[in-house]
């Protein structure tokens, strides 16, 4: 049997953005499916149109392969160019490059939420 649960991705006033299914489903606030991330790192959108990669080193692809970003070990999202553009703490609180707290995402993988967030606005 097969469990399937869903993480919650928050605005910084912690309403529901995103939740984001155990297979890589991203549902908005309405329940309307706006993209995928699947376990071979593409990130598609709501049609199944591949948008980007995640690589297992940290790095974001654009669907052209092109570098846009890195998400660091420790939590860092940089940009292409290594600007560091915000930041996934250990407990959720996702800040932008100022370090303000842009949202809340307890539970989920770090790297989905610094895709959400910061890469792909679905």
């Amino acid at each position: 049997m097969v469990l399937s649960y869903s993480q919650t991705i928050r605005a910084s006033n912690y309403t529901t953005k995103y939740t984001i299914n155990s297979d890589g489903t991203i549902r908005n606030s309405s329940y309307s499916t706006v993209g995928y991330i699947k376990s071979n790192g593409s990130i598609q959108n709501g049609s199944y149109q591949t948008i980007g990669y995640l690589k297992d080193d940290g790095r974001v692809q654009n669907a052209s392969y092109s570098t846009v970003g890195y998400i660091k070990e420790d939590g860092r999202v940089q940009n292409g160019s290594y600007s560091t553009i915000g930041y996934v703490k250990k407990d959720g609180t996702v800040q932008n490059g100022s370090y303000s707290t842009i949202g809340h995402a307890s539970g989920v993988k770090k790297e989905w939420a610094a895709i959400v967030f910061f890469f792909f606005d679905f």
